[in-house]
């Protein structure tokens, strides 16, 4: 049921729903990183720059609860966490290619 009641609540535009599941520029930055294969916590941390360990892990917890990542701990001391894409989050793909393309234009006419 609660299933249901978030579908109700995304909105009517599919463009704001894309939006609304990774309009964050670190969201976009995540989705880039992990089209490569599953990171630990630290090399996302480095790979992405400058954002807070505390941002990144509220972005990454936002985007398991959306079914875009998934999160996997091993129990092992000390403890290793892996994320990965969902299926899901695979899908995205055709959209990072065409905002990378899109980009690579931009610059290009100022060069």
């Amino acid at each position: 049921m609660s299933e249901q009641k978030n579908v109700k609540e995304l909105p009517v535009c599919p463009v704001e729903t894309t939006l609304t599941l990774i309009g964050d520029k670190w969201k976009v930055l995540i989705l880039r990183d992990l089209m490569n294969g599953t990171m630990r916590f630290g090399e996302l941390k480095k790979s992405i720059g400058s954002v807070s360990q505390k941002v990144l892990t509220a972005q990454l917890r936002d985007m398991e609860a959306k079914g875009l990542v998934n999160r996997k701990v091993y129990a092992e001391v000390p403890p290793r966490v892996e994320y990965s894409l969902t299926e899901l989050g695979q899908s995205l793909k055709p959209i990072l290619d065409a905002m990378w393309n899109w980009g690579e234009g931009y610059k290009a006419t100022f060069n």
